[in-house]
């Protein structure tokens, strides 16, 4: 249901932000969202999409073009997203935790024209927008004002018809056509040659993974559904989709304390909650009142550990809990259904319908039950690709071969890069990651994009990233560095560098100097795995893993 289709009475969704204005027809007054204890209803969230889409359209958004949100979770986060989509535009929502270079790296790279922030956290960008030629509007939320410093540059206030805008006097202009396959988003995502790489969503691909995970959650109108997650994250953009495609209330918060998330439970009546591995860990350990409401939790980002799943089901013995296994590429991939812990607690579940999940052997043929092999996704969520970016696209979206597919015509899928295996009833189990990715606190982190910070504040000759396994955040961040030539090289000064330049998630938690040069491989590059099996012995006590 396009915005001209809902101006005919049509009821068919086909474009993600026709979920809102389906609900909005059918139940008007029902909860869309619920922000700081307020309520915004269907009708009024569908006006909102409407006038943001007007509002970009006025300021010359042309079909396709990229419009980056960078706000924590709150209403206008979720109207200018849906009203780029609105409009014929692509939305680029960006994490609240990146610093400024982090911000103007993605602006720069998909070419995004207008930006949707607040006063405060465009002062924090300051000049590190001049690095983003691009761009042509900055919209500001909140109350105030902000003279921009850039030039060609223009700085509105967040209102659908701002009055210094001479062309606002004129008509609002028609969106731009759109089908299901145009592309309605793009969600960056660390990649391994240090740089974020963009992931292409069409609407279809969100459509379909909106569609198919309200389905197995057996989602309803009923439904309250906490959002904790990045709005950046596929996982944490999910919640918003899957509570619209069944006309549920999604409930956005920005949370300070762990207890904050219980008491919002409480408080909110939340029925549906979804996290990764390691706030599951901490949430496991606070008491939870037994008359909680929660109907469900998901896990994705990571394998929870079955200690955290034990103690979660003992804390919240009423409530179904979702494993599930996805990747931004696919969106989502398998879930294991509830009625299976008991006997699988390990597995990462099956397919999610409309979806088909293969494990392959490296020259494509299909594996044996428990044979581990690569995890390739086929269907109507895998992406268009990586934005502006050819090389990894072919390594990551590849044709499936016919002996593993069955099909008579190529069609390209999504492979992992991620090692599984298939049991003899089906199921599968996740093995390990076969690039040097690390997955902490949720995330997917370049290590390359550490050392570059580490290479950058010139304190030091050599920097190799790795992740560690860690009982609470999934993998813990050792950077393990030489000194530059003359410099006494201090474990805090590397720390203070990184902690300048990083999100919280990617600061390590270990410095470790050593003299010398780092180990090679017949090669000649440095020799990651070595290092991580020596640091694994010496942190292992540290991290609790210790035998």
């Amino acid at each position: 249901m396009t915005w001209h289709a809902e101006q005919r009475g049509e009821t068919m969704a086909t474009l993600i932000h026709d979920l809102i204005f389906e609900t909005a027809q059918r139940a008007p007054h029902a909860p869309a969202l619920s922000w700081q204890g307020e309520e915004i209803g269907y009708a009024a969230l569908a006006q909102s999409v409407r006038e943001a889409a007007g509002t970009l359209l006025t300021l010359g958004l042309q079909r396709g073009a990229r419009v980056a949100v960078y706000l924590e979770k709150r209403p206008e986060n979720v109207s200018a997203m849906f009203g780029t989509a609105a409009a014929g535009g692509v939305f680029v929502p960006v994490n609240p935790l990146l610093k400024p270079d982090q911000v103007a790296y993605i602006l720069a790279d998909c070419n995004v024209t207008i930006l949707v922030t607040s006063r405060e956290r465009l002062a924090q960008l300051g000049p590190a927008l001049a690095a983003c030629p691009d761009l042509r509007t900055v919209l500001l939320t909140g109350e105030g004002h902000a003279e921009s410093r850039l030039d060609k540059v223009r700085v509105l206030p967040w209102t659908a018809v701002p009055t210094n805008v001479p062309a606002f006097g004129a008509p609002v202009p028609k969106p731009h056509a759109a089908i299901d396959i145009d592309m309605a988003a793009i969600l960056y995502t660390s990649g391994s040659t240090g740089r974020p790489k963009g992931v292409v969503l069409s609407h279809r691909n969100m459509l379909a993974g909106a569609l198919s995970v309200s389905g197995y959650l057996r989602n309803t109108p009923e439904d309250r559904i906490l959002c904790v997650l990045p709005l950046s994250f596929d996982y944490g953009l999910s919640q918003l989709t899957t509570a619209f495609a069944s006309g549920a209330c999604a409930v956005l918060m920005n949370y300070l304390l762990l207890r904050d998330i219980v008491e919002a439970v409480e408080q909110e009546a939340i029925t549906g909650l979804a996290a990764v591995p390691p706030l599951w860990v901490q949430l496991s350990q606070l008491s939870w009142p037994l008359s909680t409401p929660l109907r469900y939790i998901t896990n994705s980002g990571g394998v929870m550990q079955r200690a955290t799943l034990d103690k979660l089901r003992q804390s919240l013995p009423r409530t179904q809990v979702y494993l599930m296994y996805g990747l931004t590429e696919a969106f989502r991939s398998t879930y294991l259904a509830p009625e299976q812990l008991e006997r699988r607690p390990d597995s990462i579940g099956q397919a999610i319908p409309n979806a088909e999940v293969l494990v392959l052997r490296p020259d494509g043929s299909v594996c044996d039950a428990d044979e581990p092999g690569e995890l390739v996704h086929r269907g109507a969520l895998v992406a268009l690709g990586y934005w502006n970016d050819a090389a990894r696209t072919a390594e990551r979206f590849k044709p499936l071969p016919p002996q593993a597919s069955g099909l008579v015509l190529p069609e390209l899928a999504v492979w992992s890069g991620d090692t599984v295996r298939r049991d003899a009833d089906g199921y599968l189990y996740f093995v390990g990651r076969s690039d040097d990715m690390i997955k902490t606190s949720g995330y997917r982190v370049s290590p390359a994009e550490i050392e570059e910070v580490a290479y950058a504040s010139g304190l030091v000759g050599e920097a190799a990233a790795l992740g560690l396994p860690h009982a609470v955040l999934g993998q813990a961040i050792a950077l393990l560095v030489t000194p530059a030539p003359g410099v006494e090289l201090l474990r805090d000064s590397v720390l203070a560098a990184c902690r300048a330049r990083l999100p919280s998630y990617m600061v390590p938690l270990w410095v470790e100097i050593r003299n010398g040069v780092l180990p090679r491989n017949p090669n000649g590059k440095i020799d990651r795995p070595l290092l991580a099996r020596e640091l694994a012995r010496a942190y292992a006590v540290q991290t609790g893993d210790a035998a």
